[in-house]
Parts: structure tokens; sequence; C-alpha cells
């Protein structure tokens, strides 16, 4: 431990003490998703599972609720749905990293845990900080347990990268495979492309550059949080891009999430089918996924949006933190298309259920989910007398919209085009709503901020299961 490190611990523990002195309300803080203690909160980094223990890391900001200097936060869990904070576990603290721990990945194996991740630096001067002033560089921490990383090394620094590429490379993505180690990244190129690179290793430390992941015509000029991973047969590239401007219903926030089918080599071509949003709703991004011991690839996203706030806010700064993580949701390719569905041990947290058709209104505990059966017709459901959720049969669009400002806090309205839908999952969390249509193959999610602990639901016309659990 250094001197520099020491410094954080101790301004880390007095922040920790002066946040308990003054705790503001907790009215919307979820019960089953990871959120921070205080401070900000954005991408996931490092979901692993190691002897039965499931382990997230994330971008933490701990001194500043609006964001700023990037640490590692770590929390764990035994069911996905609990998470216990664990503190940070990377500090800013070398010469290579002092600007900012950024995003990266872990891999658990050997009874350890090696994280990989981009060390920030900004250097001063008369920067544009796109093509000069910015060091991006690869590194590696290693843990027993996921708390103590004792020692950094440095595996990459700008001169390992291409040379047509400008000082944007950034989120390493490792796993293994046929006995190999690879390793993606995502950067923005002087055209100012996003783009994919794939390195290669024998021993997770010595990398060599195998080439990189494109599209023919533009798609984006940056690309972040690049994951590469097998599902069912097919291999996924999930990327989210920075500049796509916004085609009808799609691509309406300001950054994406997306992912393709690759149908060639991944080290170093690229050949695909289209790109699809992973989610159609306000507040998801930089998702990241992981292989459970069992065999499941799960994943987890931002529930959040970078630099929206000229379009909407989160209310909970006030309270002393922002942003939280979605729920963690199994992936499955089904009809050739990718599917994202809350994680098995949802099912054995609710302890009430009640099934009602026709008109349903209830009001209803602040974390609850609600199966609906349309049969195909048109549907309506209004969450908290201001969320409202349509579907018309002749339309052929879900529609996600805000009718209260203060309940969305400036977001307004998402919509897809639907072929049908038959059903709907939605999870409510005290401020967050994920609906997921006809099992997962679309999916919306977005934060909300209703006055009270409980919720009203409105529905029409459909067959509706409500599930929630009562406080023992």
């Amino acid at each position: 431990m250094n001197a520099l490190e020491t410094l954080w611990i101790k301004m880390f523990e007095e922040e920790q003490r002066r946040q308990g002195e003054g705790r503001k309300t907790e009215r919307w803080r979820p019960l089953l998703h990871i959120a921070p203690p205080f401070g900000w909160l954005n991408d996931p980094n490092g979901l692993c599972q190691q002897d039965g223990i499931y382990h997230a890391f994330y971008q933490f900001s701990p001194f500043q609720v609006e964001g700023g200097l990037k640490f590692w936060g770590h929390c764990t869990s035994r069911d996905l749905l609990h998470w216990e904070f664990q503190g940070i576990s990377h500090f800013p603290d070398q010469p290579f990293d002092c600007h900012g721990v950024y995003s990266g990945s872990a891999l658990a194996e050997e009874g350890k845990i090696y994280t990989f991740y981009t060390g920030n630096i900004k250097e001063q001067g008369e920067h544009d900080y796109i093509v000069t002033g910015r060091r991006s560089n690869t590194v590696l921490a290693v843990s027993a347990d996921g708390k103590i990383f004792d020692h950094k090394e440095l595996l990459m620094t700008g001169k390992d990268y291409p040379s047509d590429l400008t000082c944007h490379v950034r989120d390493p993505k490792v796993w293994k495979e046929n006995g190999t180690y690879y390793m993606i990244q995502g950067a923005r190129t002087k055209e100012n492309r996003g783009t994919a690179l794939v390195f290669a290793s024998a021993d997770k430390r010595h990398w060599s550059y195998q080439g990189r992941l494109e599209t023919e015509e533009e798609f984006g000029y940056m690309w972040e949080c690049p994951d590469v991973y097998l599902l069912d047969g097919r291999r996924v590239l999930c990327i989210s891009p920075q500049g796509i401007p916004a085609s009808g219903l799609c691509y309406q926030n300001v950054y994406q999430s997306v992912t393709c089918f690759l149908e060639d080599d991944f080290r170093g071509t690229m050949k695909s089918s289209s790109f699809r949003e992973l989610d159609g709703g306000f507040d998801f991004y930089a998702p990241q996924s992981f292989q459970a011991e069992d065999g499941r690839r799960i994943q987890i996203a931002w529930m959040g949006m970078p630099d929206v706030e000229e379009y909407y806010v989160n209310r909970t700064v006030a309270d002393g933190w922002q942003h939280m993580m979605t729920i963690p949701r199994e992936l499955t390719v089904r009809d050739g298309r990718l599917c994202q569905n809350p994680v098995q041990e949802l099912d054995a947290w609710w302890n009430q259920e009640e099934t009602i058709s026709g008109e349903f209104y209830r009001e209803i505990a602040s974390s609850c989910e609600l199966d609906i059966e349309t049969g195909g017709e048109s549907l309506e459901l209004v969450l908290a007398e201001g969320l409202r959720l349509s579907y018309r049969r002749e339309e052929g669009i879900f529609w996600m919209k805000f009718e209260d400002e203060s309940l969305g806090a400036g977001r307004t309205v998402r919509g897809r085009k639907l072929e049908s839908l038959k059903e709907l999952r939605i999870l409510v969390d005290v401020s967050s709503v994920e609906v997921f249509l006809n099992g997962g193959r679309d999916v919306f999610t977005t934060r909300f901020y209703p006055e009270d602990s409980s919720y009203t639901v409105r529905a029409w016309g459909s067959l509706v299961t409500c599930r929630y659990r009562f406080r023992a």
C-alpha cells in the first residue's frame, strides 16, 4: 500500500462518517439492484463468480455525486439480488492511472481474480484530449478475494496500439477460449470511426495485436465497453457506440448499446448481421456479461446514461447518491434473437401473488413484479398515475410514456415497433422500471421517482399476475 492509496482510504473513511452522520432520506433506494452507498456510480466492471460468490465492481466517484475522479467500487452477492458493499477495490494511485481507474473486466481462475482496466492520464496544456493530451494504459491487478489488490502491472500503453487511433482506447474485456486468452478494447480512429481491437495472450500478461472489428459503413465515432462471447452456438459482439444519429424510433438516447451476431472469425474480421439495440428505454448503457459457474451467461448494465443532463436528471442527487445497475439478466438466443430476462433467482424473492383479469387497479408495494398476458390484444397500464405503458395492436408499437414530468424527471417517451405483443414482465424496484416483452426479445429500462412508497397500477384488457413481497 503506497502513500497515495493510504490517503484515499482515509478520505473515503471520512466521507463514510460524514455521509452516515448526515444521512438523507432513502426514499428511492432500490431493494434488489446495485446502487452506490453515496456518490456516483456508472459502468459495471469486473463481473465474475468465484467459489459461489458473485463479484461486481463498478465505476465509483465517492466524493462527487455528479461524477468525478473514478475508482472501482466493489460489492458481492450469493444470489444476485442481495448485494453487500465491500468498499473501494481499485484506487488511482499510480503514475499510469492517477487520473482515473477506468472501465475493464475480470477473470476468475486459479483461485484468484484477475482484473484488467484502463488507467487514465490527462496531460496539462492545450489539448483536445482526443488526438493529444490523453494516455490510455492497460493495467492488470490481481486479488485472492476481490478485496485486496496488492500489486498492479502495466501491460500496454499507447505505443502498443495501432498508429491510426486517437488517444481513446479503453475498456478491456478479457476471456479464455481454447487455451488462449483474448482481450477486446474499444477505440476511436483519427478519422472519427468506432472500432474494436483484438489482442491475444498465452499468460494474461504479454499481449499481441490480432486485428480489429469494424463496419464498412460508419457506425459511430467511438465504440465503448466491447464484449464478445459465445451464446447458444452464436458468437455475439456487444458494443456501446457513441455518435449514432436517431432513426425513427431507434437510437433515441444520447448514446446506445447494441449487439450483433458475428458470422466470421472475430480475430480481426467482421462479417455480421445488423446491429440491434439492447434496450429501448431511457436508462441503459455499458452492459457487461460473464459466465456463471453453472454455465449461464449473465449481463448487468449501468441503469444510466452519460451526458444527459440537458435532457433528464436523477432526483437522488439531492439524497447524496446517483445511478444504479440493472437487475442481472440471463441471456439466451431464441429464434435468432438475443433475449434478456431477469435471473431465475428473482422467482424465489416474491412471497405474495394475485391474478386478476379485465380491469386491474391496485396499490402495490414499492418492489413488485407484474406478469401480463395480452393474448395479442391491445394493452394499457399506468404506474404511479404517471408512467403509461401501452400497445395498440393496429399500430404495432409499444410505448413507454411519462405523463407526469416529476415522475420521469425530464424523461418523455420511447417506443419500439413489434410484430405482436403477447406477454410482458414488468419489474418495479422503488425507483426503477424494467419491462421485458415477449420473453425478453425487447426490453425497456427507466428510472422513475414516485413520491409515495407504494404505487397505484391500472391495467385494462389483460390477465395480470402481480407478485410482490411482504417484509417480515
